[in-house]
């Protein structure tokens, strides 16, 4: 009986109707549009969750969704199902390159030594825009060992803010790093045969993680940031809300800190107080 109840879970089939429920309670919640050619890949990721759930079709699943218990605990396991977590070590070099070359020199000699420095990765994903900031301030602190940093990096998944934390990769993530990095920054699981790096702990103890929905009316982050990345993330919401998570974002970047956005977004025509330095690096104004 179990296993024909796992088979009707396995083929459980997503209507046009269930779809367009779930992808607009998935809009509203976390502003990641799902346009109809994602239905196969939500049927698809949402199976897992049926069977969780003891769940056999999408109908079930839909009408629990909707419900105060749905609403409470079934949403942040769709999210981290739904949110799409494409990274790499070194992702767009040009930002690295101009962190080290402008923004860090620029703040040794703007902020008394013992004045932290603070970065913000939001949507951090897996962890690896976080640790590739790491290595860059640790490179500069060859020269400039006074420097110290702190980096904040939030993700509306908490499954991925875990391998964050966890921090190890598959050797093949790291292709893009140099080797000299590699031999200082990455430890190799003994068991060769896995291949499996982790972070060394003094870049990992550099870096806190916390869950952010960009959708909240209020972001609980206290601090305010020197540079904020957001990288890649606003490309999933509409035009209004890129603009409404931008200003959110900003209030929490000091005057003249650094705001950084993937290669294939824009903010063209939006009345945020940034001052556009490269393509996609801007100072707040």
């Amino acid at each position: 009986m179990e296993k024909e109840s796992l088979n009707k879970v396995f083929s459980a089939k997503m209507t046009d109707q269930d779809f367009r429920r779930l992808s607009g309670f998935i809009t509203q919640h976390s502003g990641i549009k799902l346009p109809e050619v994602k239905k196969v890949m939500l049927q698809s990721r949402l199976q897992k969750r049926l069977r969780h759930l003891n769940m056999t079709g999408f109908e079930e699943y839909v009408d629990f969704v909707f419900t105060e218990q749905g609403l409470q605990n079934e949403l942040i396991h769709m999210l981290d199902v739904v949110s799409t977590n494409k990274t790499d070590f070194f992702r767009e070099p040009v930002h690295f390159e101009f962190m080290e070359k402008t923004i860090l020199p620029e703040y040794i000699n703007e902020f008394p030594l013992n004045r932290p420095m603070k970065i913000w990765s939001a949507g951090c994903s897996s962890g690896e825009e976080v640790y590739t900031i790491a290595m860059t301030i640790n490179e500069f602190r060859k020269d400039h060992p006074e420097l110290d940093y702190n980096i904040l990096g939030t993700d509306i998944s908490t499954n991925i803010l875990q391998k964050a934390v966890d921090a190890i990769y598959k050797e093949e993530k790291t292709a893009m790093m140099p080797l000299e990095l590699k031999k200082k920054y990455l430890l190799r699981s003994k068991d060769r045969s896995r291949k499996l790096v982790r972070i060394i702990p003094e870049l990992r103890k550099k870096a806190v993680y916390k869950r952010l929905n960009f959708m909240d009316d209020h972001y609980p982050v206290k601090e305010t940031f020197d540079v904020i990345f957001c990288r890649n993330v606003l490309i999933y919401f509409n035009r209004e809300k890129q603009e409404k998570v931008i200003r959110q974002l900003i209030e929490k970047l000091r005057a003249g800190g650094y705001f950084f956005i993937g290669h294939s977004e824009s903010i063209m025509g939006m009345d945020v107080p940034l001052q556009q330095i490269r393509p996609t690096i801007f100072k707040r104004v």
